[in-house]
């Protein structure tokens, strides 16, 4: 029973594999958050901010830094393969390691379905002969049986990927400075026309600062996985605090450097709706087949993103039935230590999303999109009350497990929940992303029902 909530130092021996290493996690860490909401959706940032999308992707990037080093607190501190689930309730009770455990899985599940029919997309423009529905199939049955194998077969695609997600953009911020400085070939110095012209810094103001805000935040989604995963590492406390120390920097560094000098090698209003900012900065500094590059770029993004989330998924339920809070018959392990069950349950109710998705997309699946829409912030605000609730107990009863600790705590905890308050606000102000706020507050809201009631059934049955 769930009488109160566990000691933050009572931690039990996790019957999964331990077969991730430390390059997996440093890989993911820093290949994580670097997907197609980068590489393509950037330019709808662009488009509302111009130049000033650099000082968007500064807040937007600086508020998931705080969130991943909170997250790394608590997980170097207490790994588990709940992660962010266990600690929120360690820290708050039942119902909350219940509420934002079932929210991320029903997330990750639902967006899943957004890679897999992305990457469809492309490959069906390679091979126009076989349907998009195949290609989903090929995927979802590929990434499937890779996450049915040992760990470290999910650890060594999710490596490879990150490997050449970080490789293109190092590639990109190299010739990107070359072509600022006019050292390539038929170039000239740009110099600062281009940040400084087409209305200037801040074309739009603050007001398209704010915007681009929006249009980026949810980009860094994702950096979560590192900590689930940690919990199969040899060293999870170790491991994880590497992960992160490693990664925070350098996310921060990819994403503004990219902006930097996307705006400063072309105009803003030569960004094209729908055309990846990456690709327009490429073609003009004259790389042959740009376009197809950064396509394949793109869509080894996109399976690295599905292979992560059918791998968080699985071990948020997984943790969710060691706790009582999912069937217990999700518990089955196999020899190689690997959650079968949960993993078929993941990509079962990912498949109907796929389903949804290609049949419904503008219907059923968008209601369903909107309802995770803004469900990452929640989840977020979870992680940093949890921590300020953990960590002075953790002072208290084992200081010495705090081996990564959260930069000028309380302050800046209190600081990245401030963010997201007013980000939540900014959304509920645009009427492009209100929708995603109220179908994502109803979904929170039905979960929380849902633990309450479960809360007042376990306290009846105490009483009897």
């Amino acid at each position: 029973m769930h009488d109160a909530p566990p000691s933050p130092l009572a931690t039990e021996a996790e019957p999964l594999s331990h077969g991730l290493k430390q390059r997996h996690l440093t890989m993911l860490g820093l290949g994580g958050v670097i997907g197609a909401g980068l590489f393509v959706g950037s330019g709808a940032g662009i488009a509302v901010a111009g130049p000033g999308i650099v000082v968007s992707y500064l807040l937007a990037g600086t508020l998931a830094m705080l969130v991943m080093r909170i997250l790394g607190e608590m997980s170097a501190a207490m790994p588990a393969s709940g992660a962010f689930s266990v600690h929120a309730e360690r820290a708050l009770g039942r119902w909350a390691g219940f509420s934002v455990g079932w929210l991320y899985w029903f997330l990750l599940v639902v967006v899943l379905a957004v890679e897999a029919t992305g990457a469809a997309t492309i490959a069906n423009g390679w091979v126009p002969g076989v349907p998009q529905w195949t290609w989903v199939l090929i995927f979802m049955v590929a990434f499937t049986a890779a996450n049915l194998a040992a760990v470290k077969n999910f650890g060594e695609f999710e490596f490879w990927f990150a490997a050449l997600k970080v490789g293109a953009i190092v590639l990109f911020l190299l010739l990107g400075t070359l072509a600022i400085f006019g050292v390539l070939p038929d170039t000239d110095p740009v110099g600062l026309t281009n940040l400084t012209g087409q209305g200037g810094f801040l074309p739009n103001g603050w007001e398209g600062v704010v915007s681009g805000v929006l249009a980026v935040v949810f980009a860094f989604g994702g950096l979560e996985v590192v900590t689930i995963a940690a919990a199969e590492s040899e060293d999870p406390a170790r491991a994880v605090g590497r992960a992160v120390r490693s990664a925070v920097w350098r996310i921060l560094f990819f994403y503004v450097g990219s902006m930097l000098v996307i705006v400063t090698v072309l105009p803003w209003t030569a960004m094209k709706p729908g055309q990846s900012p990456y690709v327009a900065v490429l073609d003009a500094i004259g790389v042959p087949g740009a376009g197809q590059i950064m396509n394949i770029v793109v869509f080894v993004a996109l399976l690295s993103a599905l292979n992560a989330n059918l791998y968080g998924s699985s071990r948020m339920v997984f943790s969710l039935a060691e706790r009582g809070e999912a069937p217990a018959g999700l518990l089955a392990v196999s020899r190689g230590g690997v959650p079968r069950r949960a993993v078929f349950a993941s990509v079962a109710f990912g498949f109907v999303s796929v389903l949804l998705n290609l049949k419904w997309p503008d219907s059923v699946f968008l209601y369903m999109l909107n309802a995770v829409g803004a469900v990452l912030l929640f989840v977020w605000a979870l992680i940093a009350v949890s921590q300020l609730r953990l960590r002075r107990r953790i002072e208290r009863e084992a200081p010495e497990k705090l081996v990564l600790r959260m930069w000028g705590f309380p302050w800046l905890t209190w600081v990245a929940l401030a963010g997201m308050a007013a980000v939540v606000v900014l959304m509920l102000g645009d009427p492009d992303a209100r929708p995603q706020v109220l179908w994502s507050a109803a979904a929170t809201a039905a979960v929380l029902v849902v633990a309450g009631v479960r809360e007042w059934r376990d306290a009846r049955a105490n009483r009897s």
